[in-house]
């Protein structure tokens, strides 16, 4: 099963280097997958919104995606519409996604400072 909050308590030692890198390898290609899926909705939006082909849709919703704005002109106000509100949705998307990958990261720093050399489980 796919544990995406399951990360060792204070109490437990760090993970091995591989289990870690394991850990990442998930964590991205879950923001992998959500991107992707991100970049679909603007592409759909875009060509049913605008008349775009795939390719122009593909260029719009990725520069939207990551924060650079659109290449071409909308025309409709439909298409207006639609890419501020998937401006709007992009900018939220983009940092939820990016947690995922930094919080197993900021887990395993910020774990390390609790690990107190030579305490029992007891203490």
């Amino acid at each position: 099963m796919l544990q995406l909050t399951r990360f060792e308590h204070r109490r437990e030692g760090l993970i091995p280097a591989r289990r870690f890198a394991l850990r990442m390898g998930r964590a991205m290609l879950l923001w992998l997958v959500l991107t992707l899926a991100g970049l679909g909705i603007g592409m759909a939006g875009y060509a049913a919104s605008e008349g775009m082909s795939a390719l122009d849709a593909f260029v719009n919703a990725a520069m939207i995606l990551s924060g650079m704005g659109p290449v071409s002109e909308l025309k409709t106000a439909s298409g207006k519409l639609f890419a501020g509100f998937y401006a709007i949705f992009s900018g939220l998307f983009v940092v939820i996604a990016t947690g995922f990958v930094l919080a197993p990261l900021l887990h395993r720093v910020l774990h390390s400072f609790h690990i107190e050399e030579g305490k029992n489980a007891d203490d």
